[in-house]
Formats: structure tokens, sequence, C-alpha cells
């Protein structure tokens, strides 16, 4: 029961997170990114389970996240070389650093959600 109302959350966060990222530059692909989790997390709510589908969808995620850790102005860059400056001060990131960093946290929730599913399959 738990897990079936936490992915009822995840999905409705992630359609939420696909709609606020409509009118970005990068929607092409962010729109897609959290499209896929929801439909995971939405089918999973449903009790339909697909491990394999998770594994490549956190493959994925965690990929692309590693990428954006070490890119320049990247989340390494936001560490050590500008301080972590408050990533929820603006909703407009006008640094790529912060907009690198937000994007990484949330590659990083959508993969804890997917793992989730992924780890009760294997119950």
């Amino acid at each position: 029961m738990l897990l079936t109302i936490l992915n009822v959350i995840f999905c409705i966060s992630f359609i939420g997170f696909a709609y606020v990222n409509l009118n970005d530059g990068d929607s092409w692909l962010w729109v897609p990114i959290y499209l896929v989790a929801a439909g995971l997390c939405g089918l999973a709510a449903i009790h339909f389970y697909y491990p394999l589908g998770y594994l490549i969808a956190i493959s994925f995620y965690l990929i692309y996240a590693v990428r954006l850790f070490f890119s320049k102005d990247g989340v390494l860059d936001w560490i050590k070389v500008y301080g972590r400056p408050s990533l929820v001060e603006s909703m407009q990131a006008t640094k790529p650093y912060i907009e690198k960093a937000r994007e990484f946290f949330g590659l990083l929730i959508i993969s804890a959600a997917l793992g989730i599913n992924y780890f009760t399959t294997l119950i």
C-alpha cells in the first residue's frame, strides 16, 4: 500500500515537473526524462512492474548525472568554485551551475524512485 501511494505521488510529481519544463530551451530532453519516470511510476502504482525498464532508465539518468557533475560549470564547480549558492533562491536559473545542479538532483530523485521500484520487484 505504501509503495502504491509513493508511486502515485512520484507519478503526479514527475508529470508536474515535465509540465514546468515545457518552456525551457532543453524541453526536448527534460520532458521525456520526466514522462518516462512518470509512466514507470504510474504503471507501478497499478502493479505493473518493469525491472528492465527501471534499469535502463536508471542507467541513462545516472550516466547523465555524472556528466552534469563533472562538466564545466557543473555540480563540482557549484560546490568548489561557487561555494554552493542556494538552488531555490530564484526559479529562473540564470547561472549555468545552478541549472546543472538542479538537473543533477532531479536525476538523483528520479533514479531513487525507480530504484525503489526495481528493488521491490526483487523481493
